[in-house]
């Protein structure tokens, strides 16, 4: 079992940044392929950036390519987002994900623990 809790979210105007932390606990951590995912208001869930189990592999949706980076410590059981180059359609909830492989995946139906999100608001 992994639970997880996301912080870090908030308020920041556009062409800033933000870093979010997802803190897991449980034994497996270290094994768990990671995920971050977002949800604006009115709009479904999406993909923003995956970690396999050590964090040498990752994966991002187009839409932040080159503007977050996905990082995990396993040793502090916490995953990281940095979002630099904020712009108001990167709003919304953000959701950490873990799945019961070390191997990422971009779908939200891979993972099996979820946390309960931080909000991030980006100001024009």
């Amino acid at each position: 079992q992994v639970q997880l809790v996301e912080s870090g979210g908030g308020l920041v105007q556009a062409g800033g940044s933000l870093r979010i932390s997802c803190a897991a606990s449980g034994r497996t951590f270290s094994s768990s392929a990671m995920g971050w995912f977002r949800q604006a208001p009115g709009k479904e869930r999406e993909f923003v950036a995956a970690s396999g189990w050590g964090g040498a592999n990752t994966y991002y949706a187009d839409s932040v390519k080159g503007r977050f980076t996905i990082s995990r410590d396993n040793a502090k059981n916490t995953m990281y987002l940095q979002m630099n180059s904020l712009s108001p359609e990167d709003t919304g909830v953000y959701y950490c994900a873990a799945r019961r492989n070390p191997s990422y995946a971009t779908y939200s139906g891979a993972y099996d623990y979820w946390g309960q999100g931080t909000q991030v608001t980006v100001s024009s």
